[in-house]
């Protein structure tokens, strides 16, 4: 089928089966996580730092780690990143059998896995053309990698919601530490035909200004770059306060929270179908656009909800725009960037998405503390449309829209 093309590179069925798998403990562990931290402090202020103390890595690391994935072998730092990811997941576990869950503890470990996705993250992604035969495939691929973590995001917060309530917190992390084996044995069993790594007699810290001016030299990346940085900021940090609407604005428990959870992945799993369908040729930029304006409007609808179902209904919305806007965003950047640039590139697409994201999770969780989630979610989704248009007016005012396609023919 044209909507799976790209699993007819055996490399990239591997990666799929084997990341399916480790996603679907990590989204279970995600869900344990804020459950514990809101239970234990009932603030949402502490959920809001925990998000910050996994994520704000990726805001200080990731220019450093895609220059160093530049350097090195990409396929030996996503196997070594992810063997660490499995023991911070195996002493997770320990510290939650032991009930030793202090938020101290829980706000370190959360640092830790911070630290190794910072590397991860940019070596997978800048992996991931590696793994396709036909390059034309690459959006292809973006979208079914998209669609891969967002069935998990469906499946795994409700899996984790039903064993929060049947076997405890524990069995989260647990399968969590052995999901780890099987994305590790797909790695092994891949076969990369990887360029030689060029060993480069300049400091890392001058390839960083390198790709620095690339970027100032390509306003096209750029901006897309900045407008992802905006809503890292603003707008996807909302999410953070799920718990709360879950236990205190609707009255549940987590199988609330965890339907909120679910919903949004039903929402993302529709917009990463809905993306891997498109053609080559398409305006990306237009599709961006759109994907950013509904995300906004469904973070706004959902502020004032006051019906769980509809709360649901808008929580699907925000997650089929947010999903969609990234996926575009990744893929053009993918498809417009040179290959010695590829790590930098993305590891500053990665910085301004992740490593943006804790410090609005910090933001919004200090204004839900002194104004309420509904008032803090509703700012994050103005927010949000204010970005876009202001977006929109800077990328046309010089002149009448360019149709941007996947492959330009330069």
């Amino acid at each position: 089928m044209q909507v799976f093309r790209s699993l007819s590179s055996r490399n990239f069925r591997f990666f799929v089966s084997g990341q399916s798998v480790s996603m679907l403990g990590t989204w279970m562990q995600k869900v344990a996580v804020s459950w514990i931290v809101y239970q234990l402090t009932h603030s949402a202020f502490y959920l809001g730092l925990t998000m910050f103390a996994n994520l704000i890595p990726s805001l200080f690391l990731s220019p450093y780690a895609g220059s160093y994935t530049d350097r090195h072998n990409r396929y030996n730092i996503l196997l070594i990143t992810q063997i660490l990811l499995m023991v911070q997941a195996g002493l997770f576990t320990l510290v939650i059998f032991l009930k030793i869950d202090s938020i101290a503890i829980i706000l370190a470990l959360s640092l830790m896995q911070g630290l190794i996705n910072a590397f991860d993250t940019t070596a997978r992604q800048s992996l991931l053309i590696n793994m396709i035969d036909n390059k034309e495939d690459l959006p292809n691929a973006i979208a079914i990698n998209s669609s891969m973590a967002n069935l998990t995001r469906i499946l795994g917060p409700a899996l984790g919601g039903i064993l929060l309530s049947t076997l405890g917190e524990t069995s989260c992390f647990l399968i969590n530490f052995v999901s780890y084996f099987f994305v590790i044995y797909s790695l092994l069993k891949m076969k990369l035909n990887l360029p030689a790594s060029k060993k480069q007699e300049v400091r890392i810290w001058q390839t960083l200004k390198e790709g620095l001016i690339y970027l100032k030299q390509s306003p096209d990346l750029s901006s897309l770059i900045v407008l992802m940085a905006g809503y890292s900021l603003f707008v996807i940090p909302f999410s953070t306060l799920l718990p709360v609407f879950a236990k205190d604005v609707f009255h549940g428990d987590a199988g609330t929270f965890s339907w909120f959870e679910s919903a949004a992945g039903v929402g993302a799993l529709l917009g990463t179908v809905y993306f891997a369908g498109i053609k080559p040729g398409r305006n990306i930029i237009q599709i961006v656009v759109f994907a950013s304006l509904i995300f906004s409007i469904g973070v706004l609808l959902l502020s004032v909800s006051f019906d769980l179902v509809l709360a649901l209904f808008f929580t699907l919305v925000t997650g089929m725009g947010m999903m969609t806007q990234t996926a575009a965003i990744n893929t053009y950047l993918q498809t417009h960037v040179s290959d010695e640039m590829r790590g930098r590139v993305i590891s500053y697409f990665i910085m301004g998405y992740q490593g943006i994201i804790p410090v609005g999770s910090l933001l919004i969780g200090i204004l839900s503390s002194s104004c309420g989630a509904k008032v803090a979610v509703a700012v994050a989704g103005a927010a949000g449309v204010i970005s876009t248009l202001v977006f929109v007016y800077f990328k046309y005012k010089n002149g009448p829209r360019k149709k941007i396609t996947f492959f330009p023919s330069h």
